[in-house]
């Protein structure tokens, strides 16, 4: 029996991550990895994440499982998911934190003409194609943070798009996104008043900004491609 070790650092909606990765793949065991030797034993590991990226950062340390993540990211499939898929770059401008340095690139926030902050601040002039954004009600203005479905764009293929139509809905909830310095690494992209990387690839490592965990269908058959990866 396969089992998927997702990363308990205290921080993330890993219950959500549970369920949906139970239902995707009812035949393997799914656990929640609290100690370092969990996420050693494990066949494939999932690392969610969702909160401020300095928080998650020290939850990784003080939980003691970075050394661990680290060592799985070498060899066994991992999927990153949301503020999981932030943590694998070199450093976020959320806290100008260093994060794990597992693939080259900073994370950087949605700013400039167009959007708008939670405090109201406004820039004019932004659109947004092909989003279904409740949130986005004033005509050329984007909230911060990006909130709702949007479509992914497939940049090239890979074993985790199998059976996902290229420029299917997921869900995203972020202020944050990855702009990867390898543009081989971007798998998938999205529009949300500029074009962003929500998806990068490299060996056994595969991480989206969205959530599949709140995505339906689509979310469903991207956890049934990671459980049957052999990168």
């Amino acid at each position: 029996m396969t089992t998927i070790a997702i990363v308990d650092y205290g921080t993330g909606n890993i219950f959500s991550v549970a369920r949906a990765l139970s239902a995707a793949a009812p035949a393997d065991r799914v656990i929640l990895a609290q100690t370092p030797q969990a996420i050693l034993d494990a066949d494939r590991v999932v690392l969610p994440g969702q909160g401020a990226m300095p928080d998650c950062m020290r939850h990784l340390d003080e939980s003691g499982l970075r050394k661990a993540l680290l060592a799985a990211a070498r060899s066994k499939p991992l999927l990153g998911i949301c503020v999981g898929e932030q943590m694998l770059f070199d450093l976020s401008e959320e806290g100008n934190v260093p994060c794990l340095g597992l693939m080259p690139g900073r994370v950087r926030r949605f700013e400039g003409p167009g959007y708008k902050t939670a405090s109201g601040a406004r820039q004019p002039d932004a659109r947004q194609p092909d989003a279904r954004q409740p949130g986005a009600r004033e005509p050329g203005v984007l909230k911060v943070p990006h909130i709702g479905w949007n479509r992914v764009h497939q940049n090239r293929d890979h074993a985790l798009w199998a059976g996902i139509p290229d420029g299917a809905y997921f869900y995203f909830v972020h202020s944050y996104f990855a702009d990867p310095s390898d543009p081989g690494q971007i798998c998938g992209t999205s529009q949300y008043g500029q074009r962003f990387t929500c998806a990068v690839a490299t060996a056994n490592i595969f991480a989206v900004q969205c959530h599949p965990e709140k995505s339906a269908d689509n979310g469903l058959q991207l956890f049934r491609n990671f459980a049957r990866w052999k990168p």
